[in-house]
């Protein structure tokens, strides 16, 4: 049933594509953290409020996530291969990965810290507190459950997009089930890449939840 899944090829396809959403989620979340936190502070009524800077920063958002990203691969290929000295490969897929992710997972970083009580800060500002004070002692530890869920949304898209990079050679199952099994018709190579695929998708979504209700019980038992 599954004569042409060469199963060693299929272990070192499954070890690229960890590696590529490892690589990814870090650098995504290094600078969309940054992104979604800036957005935050500079729209009205935010702690450093500005119409122009958070305008600028939600233009540079939406054009980057309107671009579909099998356009942005290709689009980005001349400045892969300055970064990495390759267009292939797991190296070749992680700066576009990036750039396709970051600001995705800076606008749900945006939508979560809009949801933390705004009296809360208004208390830590009353009491003196210095905007980083508010920052990492007030905004961070509270949004911390909503973040970790926008974290394990990202990391699924974002294997959603390591598939994808297979079309231009990006490697991983996304690259095994383009070559083998749209190229070459093999259907057993195809079934078998899905489902691993899917598989790292309901352990991602098992894990984040585990981790977001962890952190919910926790925040409640706090006092006050």
């Amino acid at each position: 049933m599954f004569s042409n899944v060469d199963w060693l090829e299929i272990g070192h396809a499954g070890i690229e594509t960890l590696q590529m959403l490892g690589g990814s989620l870090f650098f995504t979340l290094l600078l969309g953290l940054p992104l979604g936190l800036a957005l935050y502070m500079t729209l009205p009524g935010g702690l450093y409020a500005s119409r122009r800077v958070y305008g600028v920063l939600s233009l540079v958002i939406n054009v980057l996530r309107s671009l579909p990203f099998i356009i942005l691969l290709i689009v980005m290929i001349p400045l892969t291969l300055v970064l990495t000295g390759t267009s292939i490969g797991v190296a070749g897929a992680i700066p576009p990965l990036v750039v396709g992710a970051a600001p995705f997972f800076a606008r749900l970083v945006e939508n979560v810290l809009r949801e933390i009580d705004r009296e809360q800060i208004e208390a830590g500002q009353t009491l003196g507190a210095t905007t980083a004070q508010i920052v990492w002692r007030i905004i961070l530890p509270e949004a911390l459950p909503g973040l970790v869920g926008a974290t394990t949304v990202t990391a699924i898209a974002l294997v959603s997009y390591t598939a994808m990079s297979g079309v231009i050679g990006g490697g991983g199952l996304g690259d095994l089930a383009v070559r083998y099994g749209y190229q070459r018709f093999e259907t057993d190579v195809m079934v078998v890449t899905v489902v691993l695929l899917l598989i790292l998708v309901y352990a991602l979504q098992v894990l984040g939840d585990h981790v977001v209700g962890t952190l919910t019980r926790r925040t409640r038992r706090q006092p006050g």
